[in-house]
């Protein structure tokens, strides 16, 4: 069983060859995406032509599973940090929003993507926003420091959920709200599926039963945990995402298990409160 230190390994390495060869969704693979298909998957999950038009060329790789700020209610001045930031996307969107006397904090474990989000902000003239090197599981953020905190199929990947939340729970201010868009199971995936490794750079093996995700969320000490938004996504539109690749292409799978697999696989979008 690889430990937790590889898999955060394989996932770095993975997203550094995202930015180096353009690929996006989830994943990387040998077939990428391009700044078309990643507008096309950013439409479908819930982004506006407006929006992807207002953030820098080469901000927008396709990462994402949904449009986390489309329930948050951004104030100006506010503090907003994103768990997972690639190459600043949903920050500049919320840059946007907090205006000159809020901030944006990315944080981001994978250096290659840290140096394209802060390529992005300085020829797009972003001030408001910043960029840190570090792993959500352990984040490079003061305690009680941001009003709120969002995130982008992202907490998905992580070997160790329960400490993300918790790190989440620690950097947000009392009262601060948690807004996430990530990928959940309502079954398990085959053993075959789980058992590999190399697929844990994709959404869909780190992925987690609903309950248990909401779970966690709780466990952190949020309250008001609730589901707002939740829609099958097919993993055909996974299209980088080497573990939903590997089901498609995994003849030895019955349809009607690729059919069980598909059906079990949501978006969902989740938000919770730090009362305490």
């Amino acid at each position: 069983m690889t430990d937790e230190h590889e898999i955060r390994k394989i996932v770095r390495k993975s997203y550094a060859k995202v930015v180096e060869e353009g690929c996006g969704c989830c994943g990387p693979s040998s077939c990428c995406v391009g700044a078309d298909t990643a507008e096309q998957i950013s439409g479908k999950i819930g982004y506006s032509s407006e929006e992807m038009d207002a953030v820098p060329d080469g901000a927008n790789l396709g990462l994402g599973c949904g449009n986390p700020l489309a329930h948050a209610a951004i104030r100006e001045g506010d503090t907003v940090l994103d768990l997972g930031s690639g190459a600043g996307f949903d920050c500049f969107l919320a840059s946007r929003k907090v205006g000159k006397t809020g901030r944006v904090i990315g944080v981001d474990m994978t250096p290659e993507m840290l140096a394209r989000a802060r390529q992005n902000a300085k020829k797009a003239g972003i001030t408001n926003v910043e960029f840190r090197l570090g792993e959500i599981e352990s984040l490079p953020v003061a305690d009680c420091a941001v009003d709120l905190i969002i995130s982008n199929c992202v907490i998905n990947l992580s070997p160790d959920k329960a400490r993300v939340f918790s790190e989440a729970f620690r950097v947000l201010k009392h009262g601060g709200t948690l807004m996430i868009s990530d990928i959940i199971l309502e079954r398990d995936l085959p053993a075959a599926v789980l058992s590999s490794v190399a697929a844990y750079v994709g959404c869909l093996a780190g992925a987690v039963r609903k309950g248990v995700y909401l779970d966690l969320i709780r466990g952190a000490g949020f309250s008001d945990v609730e589901v707002l938004e939740e829609s099958t996504y097919p993993i055909e539109l996974m299209v980088n995402d080497p573990t939903a690749q590997a089901v498609l292409a995994n003849l030895s799978i019955p349809k009607e298990e690729l059919r069980r697999i598909g059906d079990s696989v949501r978006s969902v979008k989740v938000s919770a409160v730090k009362r305490k």
